[in-house]
């Protein structure tokens, strides 16, 4: 099973357009944010979520890479 939010998966990104992708990019670091903000105070309920986080995260700069060298392609650009 992997790891991280369900509807943040590899497919689901390729789908969105730049915009979504930072919003969604904002609100996963806002939420990193409050977990470890959390886990700081002792508050943390599930450690497994930073992880989960971090991971789309790195799945999102990934995405938004991949489309400046041109590897990948926005939806509605054609390659």
């Amino acid at each position: 099973m992997a790891i991280g939010t369900k509807d943040l998966m590899p497919a689901e990104l390729d789908g969105m357009d730049d915009a979504r992708l930072m919003d969604e990019l904002k609100k996963a670091k806002e939420e990193l944010f409050n977990l470890r903000f959390q886990s700081a105070t002792g508050q943390l309920e599930n450690h497994g979520r930073l992880k989960a986080v971090k991971r789309d995260i790195a799945r999102i700069y990934t995405i938004l890479r991949e489309r400046e060298l041109g590897i990948r392609t926005a939806p509605g650009e054609k390659a």
